[in-house]
């Protein structure tokens, strides 16, 4: 996330904050003032305390309006980043409609908007469609568009993943986490592509680097799952004992990946997938049971 995303959304917090302390004003000059008029008449006039609770309901009101407009504003922001109809294409990619999806997203970029986004969810369509020459193509323009853009280089190593190049996946995922070095998601992948091109040692640093950072737990179940085998291997105990606590943890991730093996059926990375994914699965149950005896 950008520096000025992050200080955008903690105006929206900052503005929920202030308007709630408003609120509580408010509430707290009311029962103040009802607690008085029990015990003697109301006076006539708006009483300080009175005055105090409106100003702090008329806080309140302005914190909450200021806390809508600003998430308007980011909401705003994140649709013409991604461009139109990026969020229909992706739908209709999950519902394993391909050709409509490269329609919608053609017609899109030939509009004139054209993102990385957009550029990646386009690839992934193509190969997805069985047209590699195409989404080799669409991946190489991103790269050409947007040279100093972390996601460009991850759409060209998605082309060359779904082609079975891991190598050449890895060394542009390499690109994309030097142009992005603090995205857990970058690191995660290139260690994916690592794992597959043979490269296990260098694999197993970059999900060290991952595993630095929160990420989605369709990530981190994969991370944590290389990382637990690592620290089992050099006799690191305590070490995987929490990488495969945050395994158990985020084995929900799992179905995202699942869902993504419909449209990968007949790849090569696609049986791959299936097969670490069905592992992780065993691995997650034995240790649950390990876990259950022992306590």
């Amino acid at each position: 996330m950008s520096i000025r995303r992050r200080v955008a959304w903690f105006a929206v917090f900052v503005s929920v904050a202030v308007g709630a302390l408003g609120f509580i004003v408010f509430i707290l000059g009311v029962l103040i003032e009802l607690a008085d008029g029990i015990t003697q008449p109301l006076d006539p006039y708006i009483s300080p305390v009175m005055q105090m609770s409106l100003a702090g309901l008329c806080l309140s009101a302005s914190m909450i309006l200021l806390g809508f407009l600003l998430v308007g504003i980011l909401l705003a922001r994140q649709s013409r980043q991604y461009g139109a109809g990026y969020g229909e294409a992706y739908r209709l990619i999950q519902r394993m409609q391909f050709p409509q999806a490269i329609q919608l997203l053609e017609r899109v970029l030939a509009g004139g908007k054209v993102t990385p986004d957009l550029l990646m969810l386009l690839t992934s369509a193509y190969a997805y469609n069985g047209q590699l020459a195409k989404a080799q193509e669409t991946a190489d323009r991103a790269v050409q568009l947007f040279p100093g853009d972390a996601g460009a280089y991850v759409t060209l190593a998605n082309g060359y993943r779904m082609q079975a190049s891991y190598g050449e996946a890895a060394i542009a995922l390499q690109t994309a986490a030097q142009l992005s070095p603090t995205q857990p998601i970058i690191w995660a992948e290139l260690g994916f592509v690592q794992q597959l091109s043979g490269e296990h040692d260098s694999a197993i640093e970059s999900f060290k680097h991952a595993a630095l950072y929160s990420m989605p737990s369709m990530y981190a179940v994969r991370v944590n799952y290389y990382l637990s085998l690592h620290y089992q291997r050099i006799g690191a105990g305590e070490q995987a004992q929490v990488a495969a606590g945050r395994m158990i943890a985020a084995a929900q991730g799992l179905q995202a990946w699942k869902s993504t093996l419909r449209a990968l059926e007949g790849t090569a990375y696609g049986s791959l997938l299936h097969y670490e994914i069905e592992k992780i699965e065993n691995v997650i149950a034995d240790e649950r049971v390990t876990r259950r005896v022992g306590a």
